[in-house]
Parts: C-alpha cells; sequence; structure tokens
C-alpha cells in the first residue's frame, strides 16, 4: 500500500477482539468515543431526536463549532466570530432553504372558525354539590 511505503504500521483495532479479551473497547480510541457520546447527546437534547436525514449536516456543522469553542478562553469573541462568517457568507433566501419552493396549486385555507376546537366545547357538567345556594 501506499502508507507502507511512507513508513506507516497498520495496527488493526478490534472492538470486539477487546471485548472478548477483557478488555474496555473505549481504550482503544477514547477521543472517538467521547465525540460521538457528545454528539448523540446534543442532538438528543437539543432537536428531541427529530433530526431529518437532509438537516443532519448542518446540524454537525453547529455541533463542531460549539465543540471547537467549548473551551474558548475569550468568550466574547465567539460571537465575534459567528458574526464573521455571517457576514461573509451569501445571504440565504427562504425558497433555498425549503423542499419545494414551487407555491402550491392551491392555496391553504384558514380555518373557519377561531376559539377552542370542538372536543373543548362541552355543556356544563350538573353538579348541584357546587352550586352557592345552600338553601
Amino acid at each position: 500500500r501506499g502508507l507502507d511505503k511512507l513508513g506507516y504500521v497498520h495496527d488493526r483495532r478490534s472492538q470486539r477482539a477487546a471485548r472478548l479479551g477483557g478488555e474496555d473497547p473505549g481504550e482503544l480510541l477514547p477521543g472517538v468515543h467521547r465525540i460521538a457520546s457528545l454528539a448523540k447527546r446534543w442532538l438528543l437534547g437539543t432537536h428531541q431526536g427529530s433530526g431529518d436525514a437532509a438537516h443532519l449536516p448542518g446540524y454537525f456543522n453547529e455541533f463542531v463549532f460549539r465543540f471547537n469553542r467549548r473551551r474558548s478562553r475569550s468568550r466574547g469573541l465567539v460571537f465575534y466570530r459567528v458574526l464573521q462568517l455571517a457576514v461573509a457568507h451569501d445571504p440565504v433566501r427562504y425558497k433555498d432553504l425549503i423542499v419545494d419552493p414551487t407555491p402550491k396549486k392551491v392555496p391553504p385555507v384558514p380555518p373557519g372558525r377561531w376559539g377552542h376546537p370542538p372536543s373543548l366545547e362541552r355543556a356544563a357538567a350538573n353538579r348541584p354539590w357546587r352550586t352557592a345556594d345552600l338553601g
């Protein structure tokens, strides 16, 4: 292989073999396990597990941005950096973000009646013990 010619030696590591040998598989790549755990916790906590496959790259870009700046000594500069990135970025229109930018053939009709849904509109229950008339 090309890496062998450069002097690199491939040392195969197997989580399954480590587990069978009584070792902790997380010891093989502790940084990778930590990042995967943090990303999973962030995605489930922030987005409540509703990450759409089309939006995952954007979600993970945000995670990487936050992860890389989590221990910044100058937290105020993080906002400044976000502004720099936003100014350098081309504008994004709403039509570019939605899946189907073509207008609907039949425009949506607003509801004919406002207020509570019919399931909440009930007649008052007959509860004589709740009346103020004590006789």
